[in-house]
Order: structure tokens, then C-alpha cells, then sequence
């Protein structure tokens, strides 16, 4: 079920306060790939497909199957999510399931990755501002962020997959997306507070740095262990920074990678 807002709730920033110094003692920060501002490059050819139909009609179950912000249904029809797989698996880009892209992580389901961003914008008129995405991963949801938000940090623990993401979105040449090679348990302070923060991964319990980093009106989205009586079994979790405090909703059964510290 959806959570609905309190009465007298500030709306969430639209692009919080500039860059500022580190406010905790971390790690050096890690690296930022910043994506200049270009068109994308021409569709590549000898797919055997139409990508624009197929993303259509991906599009088009997605809002049948209840997703209706109708930003998310655009960036996914912009997306091509065939760019983000491995070519032996290109035929398969645009159902709904998730896809091995290396080093035992997936590419989400387009229905949750809909879902989730859907949850993130709830309630926004304009664009987000500032987000932090947990787990880039091969770089899919980031670039459907760039198109519902006003900047975007992108963290991703494993360098193979930080480099895929880096050549997947090379082509897009996306402005307001950063690439960052880190511990995405840690967060990334420099860049706080962020309107949202989006987690592609796990763990038995969101970590605490997040929600410092989470602008007071902002919102967190991830996927949360559902403890001890479902072993094994993940849940998606609002939470909403207000005033008053944090509010948590848990939303319906996920599954997703483990969220891990370090880097690899």
C-alpha cells in the first residue's frame, strides 16, 4: 500500500543548498566521471529488433500494470535499455525481468526500477533535485534519473562494473550525471543533502549516514532485510525526512543484490 503525506509536511527540495565541505570524518571521496552535455549517439544497428517499438510496448505494460507518473513512463520510453545489456542477452532488454550484467549483480526489472522512482518523485511537481543512487551498476537507472532529476550521484563499489557504467553512458553525454567509484555504504557527504537517495542493493538495516545525508523534506527509496520471521526475504522502504522526524513505510516484497561495504 502507498503511504499518503501528513498535513503541513514541507514539500521536498526542488535542488538543495550548493556542494559544501565534508560535515564527518570519511574517506578520501572517491572519483567523479562527469558526463559532458551532448544528443545521444545514433541507435546501433543489427539488433534484429525495433527498439523504439519494443520500448513502447514495454512503456505501455508498465502503465497497464499501475505506473502512472507520467516522467517515468517518458524516461523509460527515451532509455534504450538494450544499450545497458550484454549483446547476447539484447533481445531480452525490454521484458520485464532482471538480467546478469557481470560480477554477480543484475540489472533491476524495469517494473521495479518504475516503481521505485515513481515512489522517489511521489508527490513532486517538478523536477527532483539533487539524488544519490546506491549501486550504479551498468548505469540503466542512472540515466532514467537524469531525466526526472536536476543532478545526479551516482556510487558504485565495484570498479568493473564503475568502468561498464562509465562506457554505457558515455554515448548519452549527460551533464548532470556524476560517476562516483566508492564505498556506497558511506554515502557521499561531499554532495549532501540530496533531495533523494535511491539504493539498488540490501542490507539488514538502511545506514545511518544516509539519512544524515538526506535533506529534511527528501526522500529515501531501497530495499531493506524484512527480518527475522522472513529469512532471506526484502522489502521496499519509504522513508520521508521531515521536520518532526523520519517516517517509514514498508512497501511490498523485493528482491535485490546484498548491500556490501568496501570496494572491489
Amino acid at each position: 500500500m502507498t503511504s499518503h503525506r501528513q498535513a503541513g509536511v514541507k514539500a521536498r527540495p526542488g535542488f538543495p543548498a550548493r556542494l559544501g565541505p565534508i560535515q564527518t570524518a570519511v574517506p578520501p571521496p572517491p572519483a567523479v566521471s562527469r558526463l559532458a552535455s551532448h544528443r545521444p549517439a545514433p541507435a546501433p544497428t543489427g539488433l534484429g529488433m525495433d527498439s523504439s517499438a519494443v520500448r513502447l510496448s514495454m512503456v505501455n505494460k508498465l502503465a497497464q500494470q499501475g505506473i502512472s507518473d507520467k516522467r517515468v513512463l517518458a524516461a523509460l520510453g527515451q532509455v534504450e535499455r538494450h544499450r545497458f545489456v550484454d549483446s547476447a542477452l539484447v533481445n531480452q532488454a525490454y521484458e520485464d525481468t532482471s538480467l546478469p550484467i557481470g560480477l554477480g549483480q543484475t540489472i533491476s526489472k524495469p517494473g521495479v526500477v518504475s516503481r521505485m522512482l515513481e515512489l522517489l518523485l511521489q508527490g513532486q511537481t517538478s523536477r527532483l533535485g539533487r539524488v544519490l543512487e546506491i549501486g550504479t551498476g551498468c548505469g540503466y537507472q542512472a540515466a532514467l534519473l537524469s531525466h526526472v532529476c536536476s543532478e545526479v550521484y551516482s556510487i558504485e563499489r565495484l570498479r568493473g562494473l564503475h568502468d561498464k557504467a562509465r562506457d554505457n553512458l558515455r554515448p548519452f553525454r549527460l551533464a548532470n550525471v556524476h560517476l562516483l567509484f566508492g564505498d556506497g555504504m558511506l554515502g557521499y557527504a561531499k554532495g549532501a543533502p540530496y533531495a533523494g537517495i535511491i539504493a539498488a542493493a540490501g542490507g539488514e538495516a538502511l545506514p545511518t549516514c544516509w539519512l544524515d545525508q538526506l535533506a529534511v523534506g527528501g526522500r529515501l527509496v531501497a530495499p531493506v532485510a524484512a527480518g527475522a520471521q522472513s529469512p532471506g526475504r526484502q522489502a521496499l522502504v519509504v522513508v520521508d525526512k521531515t521536520p518532526q522526524g523520519l517516517r517509514q513505510t514498508v512497501m511490498e516484497a523485493v528482491h535485490f543484490v546484498p548491500l556490501k561495504s568496501g570496494i572491489a
